[in-house]
């Protein structure tokens, strides 16, 4: 029988994703009754919506449980996560990585025979997702997101198109980040427990996901072709200010720092803060440094990791009681509902597993990566950057989880089926 603070978990939990599906109805509320807009407008913000209810869990785990409870539960979870995401969107989005990764993506994009801006659209929803596997999925969000956001997203483009390409780049991100055993948060949970290493996951995942990621890319530029026909030819970012190259190199070893360090808090922030430093004394030389973006995504993280930690009770039973096939899909649905991470951590806390339902899993896991923001944790990242450029400046959750469908199944028909 769960305990009476695991009841109040799962059902804070589960009114916090009713309210990310919610948020357009507190942007009305901001609307119509001014004297409460800034409260009204802040529950309209997507990344505040677990953040808000994980208060609310630890306000009530003060009374049912008492101080020292509440106190000690949440000295227990571990925030290293929320932590890394907001570094490396903060040291990905400056403008001598954008510059890099922009350059990158248009060198290659001058390789294939498909015009300007239908090349450079393939090759940011292929390329970098891929390259997430090296430098972490949240840091190849952050840069896709911001290409996309320059390059893509300007005005007279629909929202069908941009609805249309969030939900592959959320799907390519997810898998893309499965060539390496470290990158994707829902393969970094077991990797170490079940000994997966580098030549594991490219053979079991690897190659499977860039096919799907390349399917994905080439289909979605495909079907918007006559769209991505009338974009501009010229990237935005070419009229910028080139970064001094011994800049550039620094930016990039903090960056490579961050990633090596990723599980070493103190490590990565010191990082971080000497990057503010450099980026504060030559600001001429910075565009505007994605601070808040990367502060609401680290609270929506820190939300579901405070909520998440008393789901155990119901999530664990649930999946243990699957077989190999049906882990699969069960976890490509559950992963929309909670943290893809969360439930490859469950799994690997119980002994015994088979390698099929081991892979089972965690291929589930990611293929849902995509389908909504809580789904994977990088997807906060690309809704703080992108949710500007769409109507009313938000992303409707039933529009992405549409959208995500399509390039879900593919990413499922290259993990279920070789």
């Amino acid at each position: 029988m769960p305990a009476t603070i695991e009841l109040i978990a799962a059902v804070l939990f589960a009114v916090a994703i009713v309210h990310t599906f919610a948020t357009k109805f507190f942007e009305n509320l901001a609307h119509t009754q001014a004297s409460h807009a800034g409260l009204w407008r802040l529950l309209g913000e997507v990344e505040v919506v677990f953040g808000f209810w994980a208060i609310v869990f630890v306000a009530a785990m003060f009374v049912t449980d008492g101080a020292s409870a509440a106190t000690d539960y949440i000295d227990n979870r571990n925030f290293t996560e929320p932590m890394f995401v907001f570094a490396i969107m903060v040291a990905a989005g400056t403008r001598a990585i954008l510059q890099l990764a922009m350059a990158g993506v248009l060198l290659v994009s001058r390789l294939l025979p498909l015009g300007r801006s239908m090349s450079f659209y393939f090759t940011t929803l292929a390329l970098v997702p891929l390259f997430g596997s090296f430098i972490t999925e949240p840091a190849a969000m952050t840069l896709a997101a911001l290409i996309i956001s320059s390059r893509f997203f300007v005005a007279g483009v629909s929202n069908r198109f941009k609805y249309i390409t969030l939900g592959v780049l959320f799907v390519n991100v997810s898998i893309g980040g499965t060539l390496t055993p470290f990158a994707a948060p829902p393969v970094l949970m077991v990797a170490n427990t079940w000994g997966w290493d580098f030549s594991f996951m490219i053979t079991m995942f690897g190659w499977k996901a860039a096919a799907a990621v390349l399917i994905n890319a080439f289909g979605v530029t495909l079907f918007l072709r006559r769209e991505l026909a009338g974009l501009p030819e010229t990237p935005q970012e070419a009229a910028s200010p080139r970064v001094p190259l011994a800049l550039l190199l620094f930016h990039v070893l903090i960056l490579v720092g961050i990633v090596v360090f990723a599980h070493h808090p103190p490590m990565f922030m010191g990082l971080l803060l000497f990057c503010l430093g450099i980026a504060h004394a030559y600001h001429h030389h910075q565009d505007r440094l994605i601070l808040r973006e990367g502060l609401l995504v680290a609270f929506f993280l820190a939300g579901l990791v405070v909520l998440g930690g008393k789901q155990q009770w119901w999530l664990q039973p649930l999946l243990m009681n699957m077989s190999s096939e049906q882990v699969f899909y069960g976890a490509m649905v559950l992963t929309a509902f909670t943290d893809n991470a969360a439930l490859t951590y469950l799994g690997s806390l119980v002994e015994g597993l088979s390698d099929g339902f081991k892979y089972a899993l965690v291929a589930g896991a990611v293929t849902g990566g995509g389908l909504t923001i809580i789904a994977n944790a990088p997807n906060p990242a690309g809704i703080a950057i992108l949710k500007e450029k769409f109507d009313d400046a938000a992303v409707h959750p039933l529009g992405l989880l549409l959208a995500a469908v399509p390039p879900t199944i593919v990413a499922a028909l290259a993990f279920g089926f070789f």
